[in-house]
Protein backbone atom coordinates (compact mmCIF):
# COMPACT_ATOMS: atom_id res chain seq x y z
CA UNK A 1 0.00 0.00 0.00
CA UNK A 2 2.51 2.50 0.75
CA UNK A 3 4.06 2.06 -3.08
CA UNK A 4 0.78 3.08 -4.16
CA UNK A 5 0.19 6.17 -1.46
CA UNK A 6 3.72 6.79 -2.77
CA UNK A 7 3.06 7.08 -6.14
CA UNK A 8 -0.41 9.33 -5.21
CA UNK A 9 1.94 11.78 -3.73
CA UNK A 10 4.18 12.68 -6.72
CA UNK A 11 1.24 12.79 -9.27
CA UNK A 12 -0.35 15.10 -6.42
CA UNK A 13 2.50 17.22 -6.35
CA UNK A 14 2.52 17.37 -9.92
CA UNK A 15 -0.57 18.96 -10.11
CA UNK A 16 0.31 20.95 -7.41
CA UNK A 17 2.61 22.80 -9.23
CA UNK A 18 0.63 22.72 -12.52
CA UNK A 19 -2.34 24.52 -10.60
CA UNK A 20 -0.03 26.47 -9.13
CA UNK A 21 1.58 27.91 -12.34
CA UNK A 22 -2.52 28.29 -14.36
CA UNK A 23 -3.28 30.45 -10.69
CA UNK A 24 -0.32 32.81 -11.30
CA UNK A 25 -1.13 33.09 -15.12
CA UNK A 26 -4.69 33.98 -14.69
CA UNK A 27 -6.75 34.16 -18.02
CA UNK A 28 -5.44 32.60 -21.26
CA UNK A 29 -6.66 33.94 -24.65
CA UNK A 30 -7.00 30.43 -25.89
CA UNK A 31 -6.75 27.03 -25.42
CA UNK A 32 -3.42 26.55 -27.34
CA UNK A 33 -1.63 29.42 -24.89
CA UNK A 34 -3.22 27.13 -21.70
CA UNK A 35 -2.02 23.83 -23.36
CA UNK A 36 1.19 25.82 -24.24
CA UNK A 37 2.27 26.54 -20.70
CA UNK A 38 1.28 23.47 -19.13
CA UNK A 39 3.05 21.44 -21.70
CA UNK A 40 6.43 23.86 -20.66
CA UNK A 41 5.21 23.68 -17.19
CA UNK A 42 5.98 19.74 -17.68
CA UNK A 43 8.94 19.87 -19.57
CA UNK A 44 10.47 22.19 -16.52
CA UNK A 45 9.34 19.98 -14.02
CA UNK A 46 10.83 16.68 -15.80
CA UNK A 47 13.96 18.60 -16.21
CA UNK A 48 14.17 19.70 -12.60
CA UNK A 49 12.86 16.14 -10.95
CA UNK A 50 15.99 14.70 -13.96
CA UNK A 51 18.38 16.55 -12.11
CA UNK A 52 17.45 15.82 -8.88
CA UNK A 53 17.61 11.70 -9.76
CA UNK A 54 21.15 11.98 -11.45
CA UNK A 55 22.28 13.62 -7.92
CA UNK A 56 20.82 10.93 -5.73
CA UNK A 57 22.41 8.60 -8.28
CA UNK A 58 25.77 9.99 -7.75
CA UNK A 59 25.30 9.66 -3.92
CA UNK A 60 24.45 6.54 -4.32
CA UNK A 61 27.53 5.66 -6.12
CA UNK A 62 29.81 8.05 -3.45
CA UNK A 63 28.18 5.89 -0.72
CA UNK A 64 27.74 2.37 -2.81
CA UNK A 65 24.86 2.34 -1.55
CA UNK A 66 21.39 1.79 -3.90
CA UNK A 67 18.05 4.27 -4.06
CA UNK A 68 15.82 1.38 -4.18
CA UNK A 69 13.50 2.52 -2.03
CA UNK A 70 13.02 5.99 -3.49
CA UNK A 71 10.27 6.65 -6.20
CA UNK A 72 11.74 7.23 -9.52
CA UNK A 73 9.21 8.25 -12.65
CA UNK A 74 8.83 5.17 -15.44
CA UNK A 75 9.33 2.28 -13.06
CA UNK A 76 7.61 -0.44 -12.50
CA UNK A 77 4.91 -0.27 -9.32
CA UNK A 78 6.01 -3.52 -6.85
CA UNK A 79 3.49 -4.98 -5.01
CA UNK A 80 0.55 -4.15 -7.38
CA UNK A 81 -1.53 -6.86 -6.71
CA UNK A 82 -1.30 -7.30 -3.01
CA UNK A 83 -2.41 -3.68 -2.98
CA UNK A 84 -5.36 -4.00 -5.32
CA UNK A 85 -6.20 -7.12 -3.13
CA UNK A 86 -6.81 -5.18 -0.02
CA UNK A 87 -8.86 -2.48 -2.21
CA UNK A 88 -11.12 -4.90 -3.44
CA UNK A 89 -12.12 -6.48 -0.41
CA UNK A 90 -12.31 -3.03 1.49
CA UNK A 91 -14.05 -1.13 -1.53
CA UNK A 92 -16.15 -4.25 -3.66
CA UNK A 93 -18.85 -1.90 -4.95
CA UNK A 94 -16.28 0.47 -6.27
CA UNK A 95 -13.97 -1.45 -7.57
CA UNK A 96 -15.31 -4.75 -8.46
CA UNK A 97 -17.09 -3.77 -11.91
CA UNK A 98 -13.70 -2.90 -13.19
CA UNK A 99 -12.17 -6.04 -12.83
CA UNK A 100 -11.66 -8.32 -15.11
CA UNK A 101 -12.86 -11.77 -13.69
Amino acid sequence: MRRIIYTTNAIESLNYQLRKIIKNRGHFPNDQAAVKLLWLAICNIEDKRASDRAKLEGKARENRSKTVNKLIEGTATQGWSEALGVLVLNYPDRLGPYLNR
